[in-house]
């Protein structure tokens, strides 16, 4: 079972979270991409573009930020963490 945690930040303050569980098979990257998918989905928002300072920092601690830079329209939080949190 794979896990990801969610959630919205607003001046150090959490506003929304949510966790995605993916049960299915496959690579890591794919039950990733697949999950903040999904998560994208019920905090109604698109998808946000991956800068080489998030994939790294993904890469070392399973965990992400995406600041408001990183969605294509405008957005009403200060950014969105991800984390997994089992694999």
């Amino acid at each position: 079972m794979f896990r990801m945690w969610c959630k919205l930040w607003k001046d150090n303050h959490m506003i929304e979270d949510t966790v995605i569980e993916r049960p299915e098979a496959g690579s890591r990257t794919g039950k990733v991409f697949h999950a903040l998918e999904e998560c994208c989905i019920r905090f109604d928002l698109g998808q946000p573009i991956w800068l080489d300072a998030i994939v790294t920092q993904f890469q070392r601690h399973a965990k992400a930020r995406f600041p408001k830079e990183c969605f294509m329209e405008d957005v009403d939080f200060d950014y969105l963490e991800i984390q997994v949190i089992e694999e």
